[in-house]
């Protein structure tokens, strides 16, 4: 069992249960029309979205793809766009599609319904694929999907503040993988967990959605169990590069 990010991609192969999967998070198809909405004018990037997607899946040879939640953006039903979107990549994908619904994901049963796709839609707070749980985060993760030996979320869309020595700053996406510590959600469920792996949270696909940033003081996350339930938590970038305890970047 391994869960291995793909090199510059913000994606990550997962092997288990005899499968090899590639799982991705917050992909927000169409957020080009909810940021049209509040007053934002981007040309849509749905195309690259795809074609990023599509070769990722070629290059790692992937038996299917799992959504770690926010494949749409819409939060109630899908803009045109969004629709669009979503009946063009699902023409061009040709593996099984596991959704975990996100908390932008509420209306999209009807739309997945009428793709020419076979797409699995599980709840957000999770499922497990052999020893690897699958939550989206915006919610608390089921206590089966946090007893396995590897838990994959998204939706805080990890970034950290890189500072160079004259004084300029960028910032990147970057992943972040640490022990789950079990005190925290054994406390929310009030009785005993067998927690003992690890969280690996996923950067966003899409990189038109913003982030949380997780190495400046006084950014709150957005999963309701982080940072609390992360015990030393590294920060890697999509290269690869290893940046160390996430706090100290």
């Amino acid at each position: 069992m391994r869960v291995e990010p793909v090199p510059g991609v913000p994606a990550a192969t997962v092997e288990t249960d005899g499968q090899r999967l590639l799982a991705l998070a917050d992909y927000h198809a169409g957020i080009e029309a909810g940021l049209r909405y509040d007053g934002v004018e981007l040309r849509s990037a749905a195309g690259e979205r795809r074609a990023r997607l599509l070769a990722a899946l070629d290059r790692t040879g992937a038996d299917r793809l799992v959504v770690v939640g926010d494949l749409g953006h819409a939060i109630g039903a899908p803009f045109e766009p969004e629709r669009e979107e979503l009946e063009a990549l699902f023409s061009a994908v040709d593996v099984p599609v596991t959704l975990v619904k996100g908390n932008h994901d509420g209306e999209l049963e009807p739309v997945l319904d009428a793709v020419d796709a076979e797409v699995t839609v599980t709840p957000g707070h999770g499922v497990t694929i052999g020893e690897v749980g699958f939550a989206h985060g915006h919610t608390w993760p089921a206590p089966r999907v946090l007893e396995s030996a590897v838990v994959c979320v998204g939706h805080e869309h990890p970034v950290v503040r890189l500072e160079d020595e004259v004084g300029g700053n960028r910032k990147e996406r970057a992943w972040l993988r640490g022990s789950l510590v079990g005190n925290t959600f054994e406390e929310r469920y009030d009785r005993p967990l067998d927690v003992a792996g690890d969280l690996v949270v996923f950067p966003a696909f899409n990189d038109r959605s913003g982030g949380t940033w997780v190495n400046v003081r006084g950014q709150e996350f957005l999963a309701p169990f982080l940072p609390a339930a992360l015990a030393d938590a590294e920060a890697f970038l999509l290269d690869g590069t290893r940046l160390g305890d996430y706090r100290d970047v």
